[in-house]
């Protein structure tokens, strides 16, 4: 193997040429010598780490460069290099067109299940190559430097339900209930009648083979349904990681909704990604509008309680999440790293590189503060003020 060296600057980063079987691949070396890129198909690495973060995860995605070593200090490097102001403005006026799209279908039922079968709907085994044996896709709770990822869903769940103050009989409706895991959990240790809602056909699939295979059925249901569709009343609700989909211009019907099902007096259990006072839409935002979660957009935490507010729901109680959560994407990402040839199988390269870019970029935004995540429950008044 030949390799030709060239010093970029002064932070220790290099540049080199791998002669390697099949062609030859240029290499990067990051600061400090933490990660590597190798550029692919003769693609200039010189033009890769000056891309913007945008550029750059797209590149990554379609396979034009690999990332050997610490993937965060990668993403780190790659959203701090310096870009030119006429690229900042493109991507301002791309994530608005994108959220102009996005408002434009408001009040379409098919684009609201299209959009979640996009991101849901890439294959349960794919799924199970990095999540917990429930399917658990939101914030873990982690009660010790050393608990396991199965075991710190398990108390999420326990969790969720003690707060929502589960009694047999009770019923619960969960919103975006994903595979079903809060539903059976809370009908085996809890006694109460539960259902769940959601638009992936894939989660369907999983939470009523789980039911079935817990005896359940006369307890605990799945449908694919629009949480706008859902009728009757509940004594309890929750939404867990669902709420993201709905968006800034949606959240008052949301709430209105959640107000409609509940009983007098009832709780609910609103859990999920924030956005940050002071942090404005940016490169990352178009990657995961584009590539990730179509039609998802995060809020403010004072426009969740303010809603829920005007709704008719009065804040009880407040938790937040956002180091659990930065936690549990970490090791999403390790069993994403662990299971890459299996993932690669299943759902093909650019699903698992968007995935691993995705959640590495969370636990990354998560850890720093800029996404926060936070379980905000709600008493429904039981008469208007």
């Amino acid at each position: 193997m030949s390799t030709q060296t060239k010093h970029l600057d002064s932070t220790d980063e290099m540049l080199c040429t791998i002669d390697e079987p099949g062609g030859h691949a240029n290499f990067f070396c990051g600061p400090g010598a933490k990660f590597a890129v190798i550029a692919h198909n003769g693609s200039d690495p010189q033009k890769l780490f000056e891309q913007d973060a945008y550029s750059a995860a797209q590149s990554f995605v379609q396979g034009q460069f690999s990332i050997r070593g610490d993937i965060y200090e990668a993403i780190r490097f790659f959203t701090s290099r310096p870009h030119s102001r006429l690229r900042d403005l493109w991507i301002t006026l791309a994530v608005r067109f994108e959220r102009v799209n996005v408002l434009a279908h408001l009040g379409s039922r098919d684009a609201a299940a299209d959009n979640i079968r996009f991101h849901y709907d890439r294959s349960n085994d794919f799924y199970r190559q990095f999540l917990d044996s429930r399917m658990q896709y939101s914030a873990a709770h982690f009660s010790r430097p050393d608990q396991p990822l199965e075991e710190a869903q398990i108390d999420k769940l326990d969790g969720i339900c003690r707060r929502l103050n589960l009694r047999s009989g009770d019923t619960l409706l969960d919103i975006g209930c994903g595979w079903g895991g809060l539903v059976v959990h809370a009908a085996e240790r809890y006694g109460v009648r539960a259902r769940g809602c959601t638009l992936s056909r894939d989660q369907l699939k999983f939470a009523t083979e789980a039911i079935r295979n817990r005896g359940l059925e006369h307890r605990v249901a799945v449908d694919i349904v629009d949480y706008r569709d859902v009728t009757g009343r509940f004594d309890k609700i929750a939404s867990v990681g669902m709420f993201e989909h709905v968006g800034q211009h949606r959240l008052p019907g949301y709430f209105k909704k959640v107000n409609e099902l509940l009983k007098p007096g009832g709780l609910f259990l609103n859990r999920g990604l924030i956005r940050a006072e002071g942090v404005e839409d940016d490169a990352e935002t178009l990657f995961i509008q584009k590539s990730v979660f179509p039609g998802g957009e995060l809020v403010h935490l004072a426009d969740v309680i303010r809603e829920g507010e005007n709704a008719g729901l009065e804040p009880i109680e407040m938790h937040d999440t956002r180091k659990h959560y930065a936690r549990t994407c970490r090791d999403w990402v390790t069993r994403l790293q662990q299971n890459a040839k299996a993932c690669r199988t299943i759902a093909g390269e650019a699903t698992y590189r968007t995935w691993l870019l995705y959640l590495a970029a969370s636990a990354l935004n998560l850890e720093d503060g800029c996404t926060g995540s936070t379980e905000v429950l709600f008493e429904k008044r039981a008469a208007a003020c």
